[in-house]
């Protein structure tokens, strides 16, 4: 599909729900995966289980993932009966940056290098192999970063000349997020419950407190307008 078709596409489906969107998506590219890491993407492979369809999910395991995070990715290999690809970093990478700079050095230099070994490359290398990819991107989850984020787009960070991308629950809430979570028995993530909202690698989240967005907890010594990885740095608003 083209540009101009896959903008058709999104203005088709830009005001349906969640789970027309991912079976419109799996019929469409075959070769389409899940990225899954949250609450939001386990909503997506939830939706894209009662399709019916065939779907594959992959996930990027960036060696400094909690623990529960672990348990939580094992759980819902098993409740749904599916195989997660998972894609690690280059050791190499890893090991030059852990040996010239310490465990540690994104506190004093910014996420940016250590997100790009162990998220961002990992992920070019899965999404090299993909027509199209889905995430559980909201537009609420990071109003300077994703408020504009289409259910459907050219991808806008990689391979921009043929990958497809798609974010069914782009006009969700967090609450209703977690109303199909508890509606439908969706598995989740046990740091939830300790006051975690957005979760990724250990070092680089903690929970927050009431009142607070949900990203204040990731990468909270850096500004409001960095907390991105990388992954989906095409869709931040310039300017």
């Amino acid at each position: 599909m083209n540009a101009q078709e896959i903008e058709r596409l999104n203005q088709a489906l830009e005001h349906s729900h969640p789970v027309e969107i991912v079976a419109e998506a799996l019929e469409r590219f075959p070769n389409l995966a899940i990225s899954f890491s949250g609450a939001e993407d386990v909503v997506l492979i939830d939706m894209a289980k009662r399709t019916g369809r065939q779907f594959r999910v992959f996930t990027l395991d960036t060696g400094r993932l909690h623990s529960e995070t672990y348990r939580f990715l094992d759980r819902v290999r098993k409740h749904y009966g599916i195989a997660i690809h998972v894609q690690f970093p280059d050791a190499n990478e890893i090991e030059r940056l852990t040996t010239q700079k310490g465990f540690f050095s994104f506190y004093e230099e910014g996420h940016s290098e250590c997100c790009g070994i162990r998220k961002v490359e990992p992920l070019k290398r899965i999404l090299s192999t993909l027509e199209a990819w889905m995430t559980g991107q909201r537009h609420d989850q990071n109003p300077g970063t994703r408020a504009r984020v289409p259910v459907v787009q050219v991808d806008p960070t990689f391979f921009t000349d043929r990958l497809v991308k798609f974010n069914p629950l782009a006009d969700w809430s967090l609450k209703q997020v977690w109303g199909y979570i508890v509606e439908n028995g969706v598995p989740y993530n046990e740091l939830h419950e300790k006051g975690f909202v957005s979760i990724g690698c250990e070092p680089c989240t903690k929970p927050v407190n009431p009142g607070q967005h949900e990203r204040e907890g990731r990468w909270w010594w850096e500004e409001a307008t960095k907390k991105e990885c990388g992954l989906h740095m095409g869709n931040v608003q310039k300017g």
